[in-house]
């Protein structure tokens, strides 16, 4: 149980502060479960992370459900889910009461504004913490060349452009094994 209610409230806490969606509470993930908690390692983050992104739906609830379930089976699962959408839901039904006249309050609206420069900021942190990790071979700088070059100066989807990493990948480990099975033999 306790581990439910540390689950419930690290996730509430961590869904309350991530402003820009599930790649801006990375960082935040990061910290609190790997660094300051230690539930996960850098490698299961960074795995965790990538099944997130590339599974059906949104990030934030997807790392919520992972390391919930890591930590505590499905009751894990379910409490960290909780825990992380329940901020949003609240601040969503608030501000949808409030909507006509909330985005014309010039505060509200520098607030916002503020908030999509850190945001930005916190994507990039995320993306720099994994590139740090990633194994720097020559493969996986060019499929972060690829990627970023299909990400900034094309209208591809970020679907496709995360399979065409995938496919690169595999084929690249494939065509690595054939190699050292041909030294080998």
């Amino acid at each position: 149980m306790k581990v439910l209610s540390k689950l419930f409230w690290t996730f509430f806490r961590i869904g309350l502060f991530t402003f820009g969606g599930g790649l801006a509470m990375i960082p935040l993930v990061q910290n609190e479960v790997v660094d300051k908690k230690k539930w996960l390692t850098d490698d299961e983050m960074n795995d965790i992370i990538a099944i997130a992104e590339a599974t059906p739906g949104v990030i934030a609830v997807n790392t919520a459900t992972f390391v919930g379930y890591k930590m505590g089976k499905f009751w894990g699962s379910l409490i960290a889910t909780i825990g992380v959408v329940l901020p949003s839901l609240i601040v969503i039904c608030i501000i949808a009461y409030f909507f006509h006249d909330f985005l014309e309050i010039p505060v509200v609206a520098a607030v916002f504004k503020g908030i999509r420069i850190g945001v930005a900021v916190l994507i990039f942190n995320a993306a720099f913490k994994m590139f740090k990790k990633i194994d720097k071979t020559i493969v996986n700088y060019i499929i972060i060349i690829i990627a970023l070059g299909l990400s900034l100066f094309t209208n591809i989807n970020s679907i496709l452009i995360i399979i065409l990493g995938a496919v690169i990948g595999i084929i690249s480990q494939v065509i690595l094994t054939r190699e050292k099975e041909d030294t080998d033999a």
